[in-house]
């Protein structure tokens, strides 16, 4: 099965890859595209799922913004979370077939793409019963949150490369008080790959846990004509 993967070279504000997730789910939904995936950083946000409470937020709105992390409600499912510059964020928007129409079992193909590109790099990753997401020695390091609309995915998985880890000390991440958060750069130091190098290795790895094999295009290049006029209403993205 193929599929589409869009790379962002910028950090993109979380408002607007929501809504172009919106419209990718729309156009899949009808058919005028197959399965796409999108690789991106976030400008620096603090994100309520829906599950989210606001008494897991450690300071208010206003000192937030004053730190230049903006606040959103997401439609994911899950708790608090914070998305900013050095943490990889994937958004597959995928219908899944019919021996994958289980909200668990893609749960655990995200965990299991988590846990296979830390390994590619020599940190040991798992999951732990009961909660979502892939850990580390140092702590947790990808973040899983989705929504799905007759059987179509939206939202996903954020991986830790080399984000802020003191922004997440502004919250109670996923509401799990006491539970620390790591990256591969605490881990690995010197040793750490960059964003980029970590995409490719989780794309491959997203290929063959999934089973779909990835066309990959830049936000910023020439798109399919299905997906031109979603990102000409969104030209910020474009702009480098």
């Amino acid at each position: 099965m193929n599929a589409w993967a869009i790379q962002f070279k910028h950090p993109v504000a979380f408002p607007r890859g929501v809504s172009l997730q919106e419209g990718i789910l729309r156009a899949r939904a009808t058919d005028r595209i197959p399965d796409t995936v999108l690789f991106l950083e976030h400008a620096p946000v603090i994100t309520l799922g829906q599950r989210g409470r606001t008494q897991h937020l450690l300071v208010s709105p206003e000192q937030l913004h004053r730190q230049g992390i903006e606040t959103a409600v997401a439609s994911r499912g899950g708790d608090v979370t914070y998305h900013g510059p050095g943490q990889l964020v994937i958004y597959p928007i995928l219908r899944l077939g019919e021996q994958e129409t289980d909200a668990h079992g893609y749960l655990h193909n995200l965990e299991e793409i988590a846990i296979r590109t830390a390994a590619d790099f020599g940190v040991k990753a798992w999951r732990r019963k009961g909660m979502n997401g892939a850990w580390t020695d140092k702590g947790k390091i990808a973040a899983i949150g989705f929504r799905l609309k007759k059987w179509i995915t939206m939202h996903g998985m954020s991986f830790n490369v080399c984000p802020n880890l003191d922004h997440f000390k502004l919250i109670v991440p996923c509401g799990l008080q006491g539970e620390p958060v790591s990256s591969l750069q605490e881990i690995l130091g010197s040793y750490s790959p960059d964003v980029s190098t970590v995409r490719e290795r989780m794309a491959e790895n997203f290929e063959t846990v999934l089973h779909r094999k990835l066309e990959h295009f830049d936000s910023s290049g020439p798109l399919p004509d299905p997906l031109r006029s979603a990102f000409d209403s969104m030209s910020e993205d474009r702009i480098p």
